[in-house]
């Protein structure tokens, strides 16, 4: 065992992941890469899918797997991978080397430091196991693996987390950059002593050589290939199975299933199956507390670091973004890898490859609450927005107006916000009313779940919100363009909107706050906004 060769660490992290009370199995990934590698010919694979979506835990067990560093048997014989024909002829038959690529040297400020690290500390490992064969620490790590191959006939599985952590360091350069696609298409394309090589990481690996250096993987994102779509991401009925762990192993379960849903659901794999952030989920049920997990650890966590440089051209997106709506793209996953996002189609492709949108069907949407506070702490924050940054920080007196009833107020903020220049502000239809009421009520989100076209009652409302603590007044609003805010509360009442409260909110207390109707309307013609504000509190208690 070594560093690199046959470590023991994948067997390691793996091992102590599978006895966790919130893991999910998904060994049956490997019987398709065995199949994919056996059947097919396909030895070079690589998955790439955006952050906390189990990349490093994946590799860890393809590692534990594969590699001889450790008798698996003991972790694979009770996951599904062991019901598989091929489990047998596998588990711990190949020499392994794992590479995690964001592991630095000590001090590390140029890329020769970085390199030199994982070829000397592959070729140290491979001197110590084969120490009659007279190898070289000198020469190439390629070099040493042929002369292995030629003399033992021993081939090796490459192992390779997070390829692309390279690209996120700010000492290497564009030419070294170059170099690093050199050094791995050196050490694995045509050579004899590959088994197969697995890569996993956030970029597109072939996409980022601008020649035929990476050509022989056979790349699997989440947004544009089917194929091992359900083994990263956590299903619905996966989470299913883990809320009721949590139900059944927590003294006092805070979290509904609904919860787990508005918060962390909304990504999508090729086919079409929805997905859940898998890290999220786990910390959440973990802890007993909904909180946004996406924490920042770098650069491209930052919303506005891909917008920064055309904010004038995706404002209005943004904005109807924010609202719920989806946006129309051509998906170049590419993108990620540019200096400089400046298209429409490359900013959003860049942020669907790093897990900031979610991409279906040739849209783009921002897939959750936990993300949906990310884009509101940017819209907050950054003056180079423009209206959308004012709107967003005259929320607090909008929300305060419309829970004092103060319509007049509330038309005045509407007014306000009609007069900045922009298309979306002409109120074609209701969803561009709904995308300027969505950022005047962005305050709101800090004390309320905020849902869109909920169904409630007996049909579906624009907006409902929903008080985090019980003793807060919960909202209800409708919005009409050419009616009147009266027409919005009469549709409110007649459809029995607020019988919604008895469900949602009763699943951890009884509301105790009023319910508040909220009608607003936009006159076309006259351009003026009205509002009204009226409490159907008991309404709802004798429905």
């Amino acid at each position: 065992m070594g560093k690199f060769l046959n470590s023991y660490a994948p067997f390691e992290d793996y091992k102590e992941i599978a006895k966790t009370r919130f893991f999910v199995d998904k060994t049956m990934l490997l019987d398709e890469m065995i199949s994919s590698v056996a059947v097919d010919g396909q030895k070079y694979i690589c998955i790439t899918r955006p952050r906390r979506f189990g990349k490093s835990v994946m590799a860890n067990m393809v590692g534990a797997f594969f590699g001889k560093a450790a008798d698996a048997r003991a972790i694979f014989d009770r996951l599904k991978i062991a019901k598989s024909a091929q489990y047998g002829q596998h588990i711990n038959r190949y020499e392994m080397i794992y590479i995690d690529f964001s592991r630095m040297p000590r001090n590390c400020e140029e890329y020769t430091q970085y390199i030199d690290r994982i070829q000397d500390g592959i070729n140290h490992d491979l001197m110590e196991a084969y120490s009659d064969l007279e190898l070289d620490v000198g020469k190439a790590v390629w070099d040493n693996l042929q002369t292995i191959f030629e003399r033992t006939k021993d081939k090796f599985v490459f192992i390779m987390d997070e390829w692309d952590a390279v690209f996120h360091k700010d000492f290497i350069s564009e030419d070294e950059k170059k170099n690093y696609i050199e050094f791995i298409r050196n050490l694995l394309k045509g050579q004899a002593y590959v088994e197969f090589a697995y890569i996993t990481g956030i970029l597109p690996i072939v996409k980022y050589s601008d020649g035929s250096e990476l050509n022989m993987f056979k790349e699997y994102s989440m947004a544009t290939r089917a194929k091992f779509g359900t083994y990263f991401g956590f299903l619905d009925e996966e989470v299913d199975r883990l809320f009721e762990i949590y139900r059944q192993t927590v003294s006092n379960p805070y979290i509904t299933r609904e919860d787990l849903r508005f918060w962390y659901d909304g990504y999508y794999t090729k086919a079409g199956e929805r997905i859940y952030n898998p890290r999220s989920i786990v910390c959440a049920l973990s802890d007993n507390e909904l909180t946004n997990y996406w924490t920042s650890s770098g650069t491209y966590d930052s919303v506005f670091s891909y917008i920064k440089d055309n904010v004038a051209e995706v404002q209005d997106d943004i904005a109807l973004l924010f609202a719920g709506e989806a946006i129309a793209i051509d998906m170049q996953e590419h993108a990620a890898t540019a200096m400089r996002l400046e298209t429409k189609d490359e900013i959003y492709s860049a942020m669907v490859v790093y897990g900031l949108l979610t991409y279906k069907d040739g849209f783009v949407k921002i897939p959750n609450k936990e993300l949906m506070d990310s884009f509101a702490s940017m819209m907050k924050k950054e003056k180079s927005l423009g209206y959308i940054y004012n709107l967003a920080n005259i929320s607090k007196k909008m929300l305060g107006a419309t829970l004092s009833g103060d319509t007049e107020r509330m038309a005045g903020i509407l007014e306000y916000a009609h007069d900045t220049e922009s298309p979306i502000f002409a109120y074609n239809n209701e969803i561009e009313l709904a995308a300027v009421v969505n950022l005047v009520y962005l305050a709101a989100r800090d004390i309320y779940r905020v849902e869109r076209e909920d169904k409630a009652g007996k049909g579906y409302v624009d907006f409902i919100f929903y008080p985090q603590h019980r003793n807060r007044d919960a909202l209800i609003l409708e919005l009409k363009v050419d009616s009147t805010p009266e027409d919005a509360i009469e549709q409110i009442k007649n459809k029995n909107y607020a019988l919604r409260f008895k469900g949602k909110l009763g699943e951890k207390a009884v509301h105790m706050g009023r319910i508040l109707a909220v009608g607003i309307s936009y006159n076309r013609k006259t351009k003026k906004h009205f509002c009204k504000v009226e409490d159907i509190t008991l309404l709802q208690i004798s429905s």
